[in-house]
């Protein structure tokens, strides 16, 4: 099929056997050929400016006009003797510094060289395209945001993680990623709404084998799990609801028909007289046309019927599977990167993390996981809280012009995270009060007595 990337347009039938980080360019027809490294011949000694004050950006250095480009373009002359040729009609060219040369050339050759290479995906590169092009759709999870959730969380193979994420499955994919494949730990999905979204997953190009431990299950059923009233009778049977619709659909159709048939019959009667012999053959023909299909939509129904029910049962056996490893409360870690409020999500998934593990939390921004912070504090059963927010500025790293970039990320998002502890829910908060109190050191028990006389 044709891909469309960065307005430009071609088929990858010919990269197919070519290692990841081969240089395409692409042909007039939209095929890639691999690039053949060809050695720049330097020049004598390039004439440049010494500054470029006087240059003035009126819009007619260039003497080659739009059409003549479109001209040499439809010729098939290639993108470098396009750029020679633009380079040769500019007349504030030489007076330009020798970084200036340089910067225009890269930018014309960006323009008009159609040259693509094929990358490995990874959660590096998927990261970074995702929140320069579609930030929304990640929440604006910023790439060393989610490279300290991931460092944060001790995201290792053999954990058993669970995962909330509202990113498109960049997260997802980025866990499944570090943990490795098959056989090295699970992985639990929680997911809103009808079924997890992993649009991002799919483009690392997993094979299937790491989709085996790879589990998922609705947040609408953590309370009932965590209550103990969890069954997977109370799912929602979708399939089965539609095949009855189906059914009583079909049944309405068939009562309808017959009315029409009982109408057309007492037509017929009253003016049978009327119609002739080629008539009542051509009806004949219609009504054996109309059983026959009746007949295959009928076992068309049935099939489809077969179909969801067999589905269905796939469903609800994945998620039984993934309702008693949450059962076992012995998870590894969690992450939470959702556009939902973070407490209530933290509170209640927090219950299958056993102690002495990682979470981590993010959000876009920082008040709702404040909240958060004085409700774990207030409840207990962790350590270590920390809510932080990193900083980032990208550098530009050239020969002799090594500097910060002028435009930069306004924010990130904000992370919080701490270790789970046994959480003794025996004791009150007054009871708790008064052991402190009571811990307290003699000198700090006179120092508060002096100050209450």
């Amino acid at each position: 099929r044709k891909i469309i990337f960065e307005k430009q347009w071609f088929y990858l039938d010919n990269a197919i056997g070519h290692i990841y980080g081969t240089t395409f360019e692409v042909t007039s027809g939209g095929n890639l050929q691999p690039k053949q490294e060809v050695e720049e011949t330097t020049t004598e000694t390039k004439e440049a400016g010494t500054d470029n004050r006087n240059i003035v950006d009126d819009g007619r250095s260039q003497k080659l006009t739009h059409d003549d480009i479109k001209a040499l373009k439809d010729k098939g002359i290639k993108g470098q003797e396009i750029v020679q040729q633009l380079i040769e009609n500019s007349t504030t060219f030489r007076d330009k510094t020798e970084f200036a040369q340089d910067k225009y050339i890269k930018k014309k050759k960006k323009k008009y060289e159609a040259v693509i290479a094929i990358v490995k995906p990874s959660t590096r590169i998927l990261s970074t395209m995702y929140y320069a092009r579609e930030p929304g759709k990640i929440n604006h999870l910023r790439y060393d945001t989610l490279a300290q959730m991931l460092t944060l969380g001790n995201i290792r193979a053999g954990n058993k993680m669970i995962v909330m994420e509202t990113c498109a499955g960049l997260v997802l994919g980025a866990v499944m990623e570090r943990m490795g494949g098959k056989g090295y730990g699970s992985i639990i999905q929680m997911y809103p709404g009808a079924g997890p979204v992993r649009a991002a997953t799919s483009c690392f190009g997993f094979p299937k084998c790491f989709f085996d431990n790879l589990h998922e299950f609705p947040l609408s059923k953590v309370d009932s799990l965590l209550s103990g009233t969890f069954s997977t009778e109370t799912l929602p049977s979708e399939p089965e609801d539609n095949a009855q619709v189906g059914e009583e659909s079909n049944g309405l159709t068939d009562e309808k028909q017959i009315s029409l048939q009982d109408t057309e019959e007492e037509s017929t009667t009253e003016t049978a007289m009327e119609i002739n012999q080629t008539d009542e053959q051509e009806t004949m023909d219609l009504n054996a046309e109309d059983v026959e299909f009746k007949e295959n939509k009928e076992k068309e129904n049935k099939e489809n019927v077969r179909e969801k029910q067999r589905k269905q049962w796939e469903r609800r056996k994945k998620l039984i599977e993934a309702a008693a490893l949450l059962r076992e409360k012995n998870a590894d870690g969690l992450i939470v990167a959702s556009k939902f409020h973070p407490t209530p999500l933290l509170l209640s998934l927090l219950e299958f993390v056993a102690p002495s593990r990682p979470f981590v939390v993010y959000c876009q921004y920082k008040e709702p996981l404040l909240e958060c912070y004085t409700k774990l504090r207030e409840r207990g059963g962790v350590i270590n809280l920390k809510l932080s927010e990193t900083w980032l500025r990208n550098y530009q790293v050239l020969p002799d012009r090594s500097h910060p970039k002028l435009t930069m990320s306004g924010g990130g998002g904000y992370l919080l995270s701490g270790i789970t502890v046994v959480l003794d829910k025996g004791k009150s908060d007054s009871g708790d009060l008064e052991a402190l109190k009571m811990e307290e050191p003699s000198s700090k028990r006179c120092k508060v007595q002096d100050l209450h006389c």
